[in-house]
């Protein structure tokens, strides 16, 4: 015994002074985070033009038209789309939950039974009782997972909303190129009636002399090319009735939509407010900066992956030979256990490496995802000034070939014109009609454009009851055999959308790297674009002077 005490007064301070070195070791080892640029304090100029009119979260509503209100509210309910981004968000959520599930002790009930045969006697012995494990967060490697997964969550519901904006666009502009499509097939209708008119008469003045055989053909070319257009205008209106189909969650086979031949009156021009503000709504915008500042609760795992882990064990069993022995017999063991990695081939200091270059590439995306934003309101402006002046250029040349083709017309009865100056004329005055409506279409086109590229996440509940007033237009779908002419069969009801509920949890990160605040629905404060931007090391190429401390969104 007395000569066991020195040997056990030396084991423990060989075993702390092994500790402290493993410390010492392992910190000293740690990867630092390299310099940070800042950005430069330059604001974003502001957009070229602007109206006035405050555009809704719901912006198609601002169309009037309720017909394509109940198309947007179907897709909302019925999109296989819309819905998969749904379980998207759900399966982020719960590796959220997942991960948060590590900052609590695990506790495990074990039993096992035992029987020995022996020569002599049997034994039969039992063990059961309670063990559990802790991990101790020391360094914060815990939390700054739980915070990655967290934000990658608000990321993934950001992506959901832009996916619902998508959708419900898509449904508008099908839905007016189906308009645009019935408007030029009543126009073709219109102007194959007028040139088989115009074939008639030719055929009569053949008839008595005074044209001839190539003026009758040349009509008759002229009728076939306008029979031709109906044909094309025909296969679009059925793809695009099965487009919209599809973007609503129906089968396309027998779906048919009555849109009218109508153009919405253009709304008053939308006010598009400051570049920041823009930031501030578009979720895509949001969701890649939450994906970027989850790339940096990245980083922070990785580095301290490489610092030593103290895990606490506890256990309480109880063991008995025989019944007897049961519940009476109880060992309780509490211990603890520091590891530390020495040597792992530089698998930890790669791992940091990648992390970083993760970090400085969701960095990039960002920046180019708001110059992308930016991008999409300009050419919504310049696209849809362009256009007002296309249209009325049109509408002038429409006006003049149509005076022409009259006094052509005139002309030609009298003998004063040749019968291809008249075809010319008619030829032209039929291809700017057809024209002027496509460019009409484009107009509607480019406001939705732009219109989504202002708009901000919305509840994608719907608003309207899913049923068709009497006084619109029937649209019958999911199988529905009508055809024009016919009596239509009344809507099905839609089941309630798939839609996840808002949170609005306060969530404070904390970190090495700095702070960032943030509310769900995801609002920034001024400071986020300071420390944020502090998270991406000295790899970026570029100055980001594009963006400021104040340009970002906030409170």
């Amino acid at each position: 015994m007395d000569g066991a005490r020195p040997l056990a007064g030396d084991r423990f301070p060989m075993l702390h002074r092994l500790c402290c070195c493993l410390i010492v070791l392992t910190v000293a080892g740690c990867a630092t985070t390299g310099a940070r640029p800042a950005f430069s304090p330059h604001s974003l100029p502001d957009f070229s033009q602007s109206g006035s009119a405050i555009v809704p979260d719901r912006w198609w509503q601002e169309f009037e038209d309720p017909a394509l209100n109940l198309q947007v509210e179907r897709a909302l309910g019925g999109n296989f789309d819309l819905a998969a981004a749904v379980q998207r968000l759900r399966a982020a959520r719960a590796v959220t939950r997942r991960e948060a599930s590590d900052l609590f002790p695990d506790l495990n009930g074990f039993a096992d039974l035992g029987h020995t045969f022996r020569p002599q006697t049997n034994r039969t012995r039992s063990n059961w009782g309670l063990n559990a494990s802790y991990q101790v967060d020391l360094w914060g490697r815990i939390q700054s997972r739980i915070d990655a997964e967290r934000l990658r969550a608000d990321a993934t519901q950001n992506d959901y909303q832009t996916i619902a904006l998508t959708v419900a666009a898509e449904v508008a502009r099908t839905w007016y190129a189906l308009v645009e499509s019935r408007a030029q097939r009543r126009l073709l209708d219109d102007q194959l009636a007028t040139n088989q008119e115009g074939l008639e008469v030719v055929r009569q003045r053949f008839a008595k002399g005074q044209g001839g055989s190539p003026d009758v053909l040349r009509q008759e070319q002229l009728v076939e090319s306008t029979r031709e257009q109906i044909t094309v205008v025909e296969a679009d209106i059925e793809v695009l009735e099965h487009q919209l189909a599809i973007l609503t969650g129906q089968p396309p086979q027998d779906a048919q939509y009555r849109t009218g031949t109508r153009f919405p009156g253009l709304p008053e021009a939308p006010f598009v407010g400051l570049p920041s503000d823009l930031l501030s709504r578009r979720p895509d915008v949001r969701a890649d900066y939450l994906a970027f500042a989850a790339s940096d609760r990245d980083v922070e795992v990785a580095v301290t992956d490489q610092y030593p882990r103290l895990d606490l064990t506890a256990s309480l069993i109880n063991s008995a030979e025989n019944p007897e022995a049961v519940f009476r017999d109880w060992f309780l063991s509490i211990g603890g256990q520091l590891i530390g990695p020495l040597l792992d081939g530089g698998q930890r200091r790669a791992e940091v490496e990648r992390t970083k270059a993760v970090r400085c590439q969701r960095f990039s995306e960002y920046r180019q995802t708001v110059l992308i934003a930016l991008q999409e309101v300009e050419d919504g402006l310049a696209l849809e000034y362009w256009q007002q002046q296309r249209i009325a250029r049109l509408e002038d040349q429409q006006r003049l070939a149509a005076d022409a083709s009259s006094q052509l017309a005139q002309r030609y009865i009298t003998g004063e014109a040749s019968y291809l100056d008249i075809l010319s004329a008619n030829q032209s005055e039929q291809r700017l009609q057809r024209s002027l409506l496509a460019a009409r279409l484009d107009q509607i086109l480019i406001r939705i454009g732009l219109y989504l590229a202002l708009a901000g996440d919305f509840d994608t509940r719907p608003e309207i009851p899913l049923e068709l007033p009497e006084d619109l237009p029937v649209i019958p779908v999911r199988g529905d055999s009508t055809r024009p002419g016919e009596a239509a069969k009344p809507l099905e009801a839609l089941p309630e959308p798939r839609a996840p509920q808002v949170e609005t949890v306060p969530l404070q990160l904390q970190s090495a790297f700095g702070e960032i605040s943030l509310i769900r629905p995801v609002k920034f404060q001024e400071d986020d674009c300071r420390s944020a931007i502090r998270l991406c090391n000295d790899e970026i190429p570029a100055d980001p002077s594009f963006l400021t401390e104040t340009d970002w969104p906030h409170e």
